[in-house]
């Protein structure tokens, strides 16, 4: 598990009063899958792969934890404590509730890093085809 020292230091710059919450999320997200990244942008945190972002922890100056999806709607799992129609969130009330939730927020990572596997091999398919076809005319 990658750990960003930017946003350790977010972490102790904004000190956030449900922290021990978000913190124990950060670390199930990252944990895993080993191609999710976190960064610092616009001032919150983002888990993120190569394939984009998977979400960012906002209204962090509130308590609990307010985890947004960024695009949760691709997600096709069963995720009871996943709220919204067309912004997905999660909410977590503190650290307890965060590891009772730790499979369903494994899980939803898993997945997004599974659509961002299968986008990826399909472009390199694609490609792959591109190149073995023969030219038409005009084409160099």
């Amino acid at each position: 598990m990658v750990k960003s020292a930017a946003v350790e230091r977010w972490f102790a710059s904004t000190k956030p009063p449900s922290e021990a919450a978000l913190r124990r999320v950060r670390e199930l997200i990252l944990g895993a899958d080993p191609s999710m990244r976190e960064r610092i942008q616009y001032g919150i945190t983002f888990s993120s792969t190569k394939s984009g972002d998977f979400a960012a922890f906002v209204r962090y100056s509130e308590s609990g934890v307010n985890l947004r999806l960024m695009r949760g709607r691709r997600l096709h799992g069963r995720y009871p404590h996943l709220e919204g129609a067309t912004v997905k969130r999660m909410r977590i009330a503190d650290e307890k509730e965060a590891s009772a939730r730790a499979v369903e927020l494994r899980s939803m990572v898993k997945e997004w890093c599974a659509l961002g596997d299968a986008a990826s091999a399909k472009a390199t398919a694609r490609r792959t085809a591109a190149s073995g076809r023969p030219r038409r005319k005009g084409e160099p």
